[in-house]
């Protein structure tokens, strides 16, 4: 037994394992990616199914349509007289018209200030009452005024009054519903669902003077175009990457796919031919949404609250008309009105590669696992390499041959040197700490402020490296080749825990960072070798948290021909980060940044001689 014990810790110490970390984080990184590129594959995913047998989509029999088109018609009449007056204006009519079919009105001024600008305006809302209900669950169905690209909802405003009326006759609802309208569809809807739960700031979000019950689900509606349609597209995706439960969409596909003969589509594929490539698109566009953490409709607001939601959109030139959006609309209802609890049985964590086929987390989440664990295990390496005496060749005068000397300069298996932890400790906390610098400011700033400023932080975070790998270098004691062991360990096992744990909060962020740190694993001290310090210098400074940003505010968005430019990227995360509450900036200043700059400042280091003293284990 102490033999065996004496093998196990001379093979923990053989300087040949610490060549194994590099090549294992390597393979971690390369079989994550791949395993991505392999989910749009049939023996991956599943057909997707209808977990909860209450909903019962598409049994029922749609009464909508007939003289309620000549409502329709009335109502857009009325609408369409609205266009370009203000907010307070609209709801005066909306007001009256809510109240003439019988529903309790209650309106909510909201006031958000974000970058130098304020969002004010103010909700509109009608309750109707459940015949066969008691007021303890609602059903929620939006139409704001202007969608997320600031297009008027034309036709969505006026078929959501229709069917207000429509509903208003059936005595056949067992929970209440909620029409809300709303001038925007991010404000106005956060304003409203914050106040729903109590959860508002009063400052800034008024109390609602009416509620119903617990929520059970929403529909938003932006329904912009004036002529027949082909399709409907179903937007699902919520703030920082959370959705709605499988089985509210799988409700809508099997409404209009499969009872109301009409297309659905998701992420934007107008056009679906179930090929890999096709269901591979849809989802990386599935991935970059949830990624940003932006809001993506009405609905997005809904979720954080576990109020499962999704926007409806017409899209396409076909024979489908306004009715049949409607028949839509009612057949989904009547499926949640059959709930007898919460939508919880299906998935809340997946991926949609066309509208019948998806990917469960238990299937994905080994990817983005794979690529945090390559920081984990690189970590570990440095820590236990830095415990180690370095392999120096000496030779004296009282040495006689080469075999002699090089048998001297072999350290002592048993050996340990003590770390010197203070300086890694400061410098990879200092830079985790300085990553609240460009949060406060890209969130507080000015709208006219935030490309000025963006230029001169890229330009202090590129010279920033240099400060502090030169700020090391002449200091007192040199820092030595075992403290840059443990700064890039402590960096990496911080960057690692923030990603294994992002991973199942919102997987798409967790592997687009982890993969955009990727080299960070890699990079070390390169002062004999100046070709290899200044390419990675180079591999660096392309994939840095700046670049990235800027490059991505001047690529295409998605079916657009043009970006949408840097100063409204910077907007619209100033936005969603005092509106919505995306977590996103967090993620990229506070967790990616910092690992980054303590990368450069190792392929930068030039370390000294005295790696500590050795003690004997």
């Amino acid at each position: 037994m102490p033999r065996l014990l004496a093998s196990a810790l001379s093979l923990r110490r053989d300087p040949r394992l610490l060549k194994l970390p590099p090549y294992l984080s390597l393979l971690c990184i390369v079989v994550g990616v791949v395993w991505l590129f392999l989910l749009p594959l049939d023996d991956y995913s599943r057909r997707t199914y209808i977990s909860e047998n209450a909903l019962l989509p598409g049994q029922v029999h749609t009464y909508f349509g007939g003289s309620d088109q000549n409502v329709f018609r009335a109502y857009k009449h009325e609408t369409d007289e609205l266009a370009g007056k203000g907010n307070i204006e609209v709801n005066d009519k909306l007001e009256s018209i809510a109240k003439g079919l019988g529903l309790k009105v209650g309106r909510q001024n909201f006031t958000y200030s974000s970058a130098g600008n304020t969002h004010s305006g103010q909700n509109i809302y009608a309750i109707l009452q459940a015949p066969r209900g008691d007021a303890t669950e609602a059903i929620v169905l939006v139409a704001a005024w202007k969608n997320v690209k600031g297009e008027p909802n034309r036709s969505g405003v006026p078929l959501v009054l229709t069917l207000a009326r429509y509903f208003k006759r059936w005595s056949l609802w067992s929970k209440d519903i909620i029409f809300l309208f709303t001038p925007d569809s991010i404000a106005g809807p956060q304003a409203w669902v914050d106040a729903y739960h109590d959860a508002h700031d009063s400052s800034r979000v008024a109390s609602l003077p009416l509620k119903s019950g617990a929520l059970q689900g929403a529909i938003a509606l932006d329904y912009t175009r004036e002529t027949r349609f082909q399709s409907v597209h179903i937007v699902y995706d919520g703030v920082n990457g959370q959705l709605p439960n499988l089985d509210l969409i799988n409700s809508v596909n099997h409404v209009a796919g499969g009872q109301m003969g009409m297309g659905v589509a998701i992420q934007e594929m107008w056009k679906h031919s179930n090929s890999y490539h096709d269901r591979l698109q849809t989802m990386l566009r599935g991935m970059l949404k949830q990624g940003l953490g932006l809001a993506s409709g009405p609905h997005s607001s809904f979720i954080p609250y576990h109020v499962d939601a999704v926007t409806l959109q017409p899209f396409g030139d076909g024979w489908q008309d306004e009715m049949a959006i409607g028949r839509v609309i009612e057949g989904t209802f009547r499926s949640l009105n059959n709930l007898l609890e919460h939508l919880h049985q299906s998935f809340f964590f997946y991926f949609l590669m066309q509208k019948e086929r998806f990917v469960s987390i238990g299937t994905y989440l080994p990817s983005a696992m794979l690529v945090a664990a390559n920081f984990t295990i690189m970590a570990i390496a440095l820590w236990v390499k830095s415990g180690q005496p370095e392999v120096q060749k000496v030779i004296t005068e009282k040495t006689e041959t080469a075999e002699e000397a090089e048998k001297l300069a072999l350290p002592n298996p048993h050996a340990a040197m003590e770390r010197d932890l203070f300086l890694p400790l400061v410098l990879v906390a200092a830079c985790q700490f300085a990553g609240v610098v460009p949060l406060y400011l890209f969130n507080h700033l000015s709208e006219s402020a935030l490309i000025p400023a963006f230029v001169l932080f890229t330009v202090l975070s590129a010279i920033l490296p240099f400060l502090l790998s030169n700020l090391l270098h002449t200091s007192a004691t040199s820092t030595t080749t075992q403290q840059y062991h443990l700064i890039r360990s402590f960096s990496l096992l911080l960057l690692g825990m923030f990603l294994s744990s992002l991973a199942t909060l919102n997987f798409s962020l967790a592997f687009l960072v982890g993969v955009f740190s990727a080299p960070l694993t890699f990079v070390r001290p390169c002062p004999n070798s100046p070709i290899l310090k200044w390419l990675s210098m180079a591999v660096l400074y392309i994939l840095s948290p700046t670049t990235v940003v800027f490059v991505a505010s001047v690529l295409p968005d998605l079916d657009e021909k043009v970006g949408c430019g840097l100063g409204e990227v910077l907007r619209q995360a100033a936005f969603a980060w005092d509106v919505t509450g995306t977590y996103t900036p967090v993620v990229v200043w506070c967790v990616w940044w910092p690992a980054w700059i303590v990368g450069v400042v190792s392929v930068l280091g030039r370390p000294g001689a005295g790696d500590g003293k050795v003690k004997n284990a």
